[in-house]
């Protein structure tokens, strides 16, 4: 989904990261800003504001974070610790936007929603590492129906109409399932069937 998204975005990203190639911004400050925006997002959330929230990390945040690659290909910059950093600062944006929802959610009392809350959290976390972790070991792991991409669009969908219940489910049972095709992927690459 995220090569099809980013195959089909093309026309737009890349005059942008043209244009900001050109202001020599380095892909790793817009990777930092996309983290800052969304703990401002996050922020915005628990204080009671989800349209707002949302509308800044899927609108601000996310499309910047698309950018970063791109800009670090115009500006020669693409090296193994960009990729890491990426990779890193989007667990903490992810992170960082679930705490927030959580925080919202014990202001609205809605406590049913909460450990699914945590769930999503966990199964965001765990189909990050569980990718990180088989390509640590050298098996490429891009499997699974639910990686970062769709994860983002569901909350931010989630929280600009006010479905966080809906949107909770959706990710807590799609990232731990997710999460299972990954490990079930690996033993599959580890434990080749014998003809």
């Amino acid at each position: 989904m995220e090569t099809w998204a980013r195959d089909r975005t093309k026309f737009l990203v890349e005059p942008i990261a043209k244009g900001i190639a050109k202001l020599g911004i380095s892909a790793n400050t817009i990777t930092l800003l996309s983290l800052l925006l969304n703990i401002v997002a996050a922020g915005v959330i628990a204080n009671n504001q989800p349209l707002w929230g949302g509308l800044l990390m899927g609108l601000i945040a996310m499309p910047l974070d698309a950018i970063d690659g791109t800009v670090a290909r115009l500006l020669n910059q693409q090296n193994a610790f960009g990729a890491f950093f990426d990779s890193v600062l989007d667990r903490f944006s992810e992170g960082a936007i679930l705490i927030g929802i959580t925080i919202l959610l014990i202001h609205r009392q809605d406590y049913p929603s909460i450990p699914i809350c945590l769930l999503a959290l966990l199964g965001s976390q765990m189909v990050s590492y569980t990718r990180a972790r088989a390509e640590g070991l050298k098996i490429e792991c891009k499997v699974g129906w639910f990686p970062r991409l769709p994860r983002v669009i569901v909350m931010a969908v989630g929280l600009i109409v006010d479905q966080l219940p809906v949107a909770l489910w959706v990710l807590a049972i799609a990232s731990l399932l997710t999460s299972l095709q990954r490990i079930i992927h690996v033993y599959r690459v580890t434990h080749p069937v014998e003809e």
